[in-house]
């Protein structure tokens, strides 16, 4: 590992009066990986957007490659070798994967573009790579972690050489984490300085060399990887020690709550049936694009069915939209939270709000203020959401409160089931632990709980029961006190052994 390439001296940031980042001191070497640890909320994201030009510091000194550097913006960062790989990847997919790699910066001959030109050098970029792709396609077409090599791609293309990766794992699965890491030790050989920000630690140990944990604002420590352990890691980043990371409990399973009964919806969910009892977590597992969001989207009425019986407290229900399963008591924090969780541009008071005016509101349609703010605030203490004021945007918050808020719509009203689907993806251990007890709470209260979860160490955790999803189909049913991760992925890839569904 070579000298330092970046140096972020006592750097501060604040928002509307907010400390963002209180005198935080950052650095990093060529041809190291610096894991940048902390929970949601921590500044890490804040930190890297100083120096990544995005923000404008308000005190602080920054060095790259020994240099001060005092009119820093995207577009100068950029011409400095920084780059920053967000964990929302900022890609348009109606364009091909020569034109995202050159996006800002065509070639252009005679005033037209040389997709010729531009084609071969992205053939070049992703060659350097090794990931085998036409630069003609569509990036729509391909898979998410494709995209994200196809975004380092690009970073390369403009010879970055200080990648910033933003919980870069958060939507792949184990084959295409194992070719992210081995990108990563290429890039770390050829000299490359890499930022990670993960929540996800048991991955630090195939990839880094140092750590930095930031907590609220501050930077706590810096430290060599290997001189350390995940149990002080994780004690610097909250403050305290996280005695439990799964807090599951035991309940006495009750009557049953809620089934499925045949549910088809496309070849995505093929004749799936199960049931879900008070006083249990039940688990969905699967691998990605086996089936698991698509059995959700299809119980809350956002994708059409084709067929199926849904039964709740023993009544059939017919649920053609989300609003019949709002109204029924059934409802889905789901997986993509900005996207479908959230309005990010209205205030947190808002998202609360907003699927609940049927009561807050009164018969002519007019919010009660009184109602709305102690709906709001009780909201807020009970998940312990972390911010400035309710009127601040959703969208400003960070990931994992974000997420928080997401619940805290649906706990506002009486539901019957609340199906997560990748409630903890993106988010600190702390505010996992949070969401844990949570779906403890909602356990203990009598309410279905429904978890789809890509990490199979919760789900053999936090879940009482566990079904397994295999292109579409249940392929069996675990208990999840005596179940392996070896016979989940079994299940998972039971492609000659398939059932036609239903856990009991």
């Amino acid at each position: 590992m070579g000298d330092h390439i970046v140096e972020m001296n006592h750097i501060s940031k604040a928002f509307s009066g907010v400390k963002a980042l209180d005198d935080v001191s950052f650095n990093l070497k060529a041809g190291e990986v610096m894991a940048l640890l902390g929970e949601n909320g921590a500044g890490k994201s804040t930190l890297m957007k100083v120096l990544s030009g995005v923000y404008t510091r308000d005190a602080g000194t920054v060095l790259i490659d020994g240099q001060p550097v005092d009119d820093l913006t995207p577009a100068r960062a950029q011409s400095l070798g920084v780059a920053m790989i967000h964990q929302e990847l900022n890609m348009c997919t109606h364009l091909s994967i020569a034109e995202n790699i050159f996006l800002g910066r065509e070639i252009t001959r005679h005033g037209a573009l040389a997709d010729a030109e531009m084609n071969r050098l992205a053939r070049e970029a992703l060659s350097r790579l090794n990931i085998d792709l036409d630069p003609a396609t569509v990036v729509g077409d391909i898979s998410v972690s494709k995209q994200q090599m196809v975004e380092i791609a690009k970073a390369l293309s403009v010879n970055a050489r200080i990648l910033v990766m933003d919980e870069p794992t958060s939507a792949l699965t184990a084959r295409e984490i194992e070719d992210l890491f081995a990108i990563i030790r290429k890039l770390k050989a050829e000299g490359h300085g890499i930022i990670y920000i993960s929540h996800r630690l048991d991955e630090l140990r195939h990839i880094v060399d140092r750590v930095t944990i930031m907590r609220d604002g501050r930077f706590i420590t810096s430290m060599n990887f290997a001189d350390t352990t995940m149990d002080e890691i994780v004690s610097h980043m909250v403050g305290r020690e996280i005695k439990e990371k799964f807090p599951r409990i035991d309940s006495r399973r009750g009557r049953k709550i809620f089934e499925v009964k045949h549910l088809n919806a496309g070849k995505p969910v093929r004749n799936v049936g199960f049931s879900v009892y008070e006083g249990e977590i039940l688990g969905i597992a699967g691998l990605m694009g086996a089936g698991r969001t698509e059995i959700t989207r299809a119980i809350f009425g956002v994708d059409a069915k084709d067929s199926g019986e849904l039964t709740l407290d023993d009544t059939p229900v017919v649920i053609r939209s989300p609003m019949d399963a709002i109204r029924a008591g059934i409802v889905l924090a789901p997986e993509d939270r900005k996207k479908d969780g959230l309005c990010t541009r209205l205030s947190i008071r808002e998202n609360i709000s907003l699927p609940n005016l049927d009561w807050i509101a009164d018969r002519l349609g007019v919010v009660r203020g009184r109602t709305e703010q102690q709906t709001v605030a009780k909201a807020v203490a009970d998940l312990s959401i972390r911010l400035a004021s309710p009127e601040m945007n959703a969208g400003n918050l960070s990931g994992g409160n974000q997420q928080k808020v997401v619940v805290a719509k649906w706990l506002a009203r009486t539901s019957r089931l609340v199906i997560f689907d990748e409630p903890t993806r993106g988010i600190d251990v702390a505010a996992k632990v949070e969401i844990y007890h949570l779906m403890n709470r909602l356990k203990q209260d009598g309410i279905g709980v429904v978890f789809v979860s890509s990490e199979m160490p919760e789900l053999l955790g936090m879940a009482d029961r566990i079904i397994v999803v295999c292109e579409g189909r249940i392929t069996g049913e675990l208990d999840a006190r005596t179940a392996t991760q070896n016979q989940i992925l079994e299940l998972a890839v039971a492609f000659d052994d398939k059932t036609n569904g239903a856990a009991a």
